[in-house]
């Protein structure tokens, strides 16, 4: 019979005389210790709770095994430790920090969802409880920032911006687009920032198929968001922007119907490079002089041949210099119908908006929002929903962490400093104990987030 030293093999390390042994033996340990910092972040929010109410639960009673909001928090606790498959549910059936997660006893508590009750969970969802849980979520991320700031605040800056999804199986409406040259779907998300706050917080996601015009889905998202942001924040003046892609007459009218403020990218055409071509001209002269980056800025009135009317159009002409390769021209122009100089509503009202690339970066690398394998669209628009309450609980924990050394850093930094560090884990009657390094390098800024979020 072989003994546990036996049955694992020494290692040989150089300038290490002694070998070593490495078991895995330990059966009241997980390496997602800190998580348990997300669960008290989803406690403040109440959004695991609010997304569960909002789906209906169609298995018999007698047979459950699993309540449906323990497998909505399986997921979406799962998606912010780093695990955005399914499959991943066979590795942390028993962790005991993934069942304290979900209010389970972490050493005897019953065992996490398989798989197979994932996956049939995710395909069980409708389109109605595709729904309520989109409005569920934006109200929780609403409310959360009603009470955070009051009812005091003056603006608010809705971002809409898209991605391409590249799907590789035979997804229902993923379709082939031929500007990002791929099988794809085309998710929508929306943002929200508050007054001068720098932090894009994401309200909305919505899954689209992979070809159609940039502004499917965006005046009905719109049109709930208005009707949520005027009931909590009465003062507020409302703010679009987004890129050339939604600059459509109907949008345009549709934002001017709503009263709200906006500034969205247009593409350029033979109409506009004649209007830009004296101001172009003028920063060529300027360029050539001092062999720098010239940059100057005029605005004219346009109607494209589906507008209703004129609007106002900011146009910046552009010549980039560059050491050792020729001047390039650059002109860009801009919808709006703010009354600011062109300048000002060019670089500090629009640039801001360049802020949602990293947003979408961190949902796509972050919490794998572009994991959408199931063959029902249905079911990845509630796999998106998903990656977004994750994403959500991660942006609440950075509100925390702003007075840190963590203050600015994105998603996986915090999963890496916060979340991924051993635990050994102990319980008694009266309570459990979390048994964490002592050599954390990141202790005090986890002992000051912790004592944060549970403060009264």
């Amino acid at each position: 019979m072989a003994t546990a030293c036996i049955a694992h093999r020494a290692l040989r390390v150089h300038g290490i005389s002694r070998p070593i042994v490495a078991r895995f033996d330990q059966p009241q340990a997980s390496s997602d210790g800190g998580a348990i910092l997300l669960k008290t972040v989803d406690d403040r929010l109440g959004l695991t709770w609010r997304l569960a109410s909002a789906i209906r639960d169609r298995r018999q009673p007698g047979k459950v095994a699993h309540p449906l909001r323990d497998l909505l928090r399986q997921r979406v606790f799962g998606l912010a430790c780093g695990y955005a498959d399914c499959n991943d549910a066979a590795r942390l059936v028993d962790d005991p920090i993934h069942k304290l997660l979900l209010e389970r006893d972490p050493l005897d508590g019953a065992a996490l969802g398989s798989q197979p009750t994932l996956s049939r969970f995710e395909n069980a969802v409708g389109r109605a409880d595709l729904y309520r849980l989109g409005a569920a979520l934006t109200d929780v991320v609403l409310t959360y920032h009603r009470e955070r700031l009051g009812a005091g605040v003056r603006l608010i800056t809705i971002d809409l911006d898209a991605t391409d999804d590249p799907t590789h199986g035979q997804q229902e409406l993923a379709l082939f687009n031929g500007y990002y040259d791929t099988w794809c779907y085309l998710p929508l998300i929306a943002t929200v920032t508050f007054s001068t706050e720098p932090m894009q917080h994401v309200v909305a996601g919505l899954l689209r198929p992979g070809t159609g015009a940039a502004t499917r889905g965006v005046r009905g998202l719109l049109r709930r968001l208005f009707t949520k942001l005027r009931a909590l924040f009465p003062r507020a003046r409302l703010r679009v922007r987004a890129d050339a892609g939604f600059a459509d007459g109907k949008l345009l009218a549709f934002l001017e119907a709503a009263a709200v403020e906006y500034v969205l990218g247009l593409t350029g055409n033979r109409r506009l490079d004649r209007r830009v071509r004296r101001l172009l001209g003028r920063a060529r002269m300027q360029a050539r002089t001092t062999g720098e980056t010239a940059t100057l800025f005029g605005e004219t009135r346009y109607a494209a041949r589906r507008w209703n009317r004129k609007r106002r159009i900011i146009m910046k002409a552009e010549v980039l210099c560059y050491p050792g390769r020729s001047r390039k021209d650059n002109p860009r122009f801009l919808v709006t119908n703010l009354p600011h100089r062109a300048a000002t509503i060019y670089t500090r009202v629009y640039c801001g908006r360049g802020d949602m690339e990293n947003r979408l970066k961190e949902l796509q690398q972050g919490v794998a929002m572009d994991r959408t394998s199931c063959s029902r669209f249905a079911a990845n628009q509630l796999r998106l929903l998903f990656s977004v309450a994750a994403y959500v609980l991660f942006q609440a924990l950075q509100i925390f962490a702003r007075a840190t050394t963590l203050g600015a850093v994105q998603v996986w930094t915090l999963r890496e400093r916060l979340l991924k560090v051993a635990v050994w884990v102990e319980r008694s009657v009266r309570r459990i104990v979390l048994h964490l390094p002592q050599a954390f390098p990141w202790r005090d800024t986890w002992r000051a987030l912790a004592q944060a979020l549970t403060a009264l």
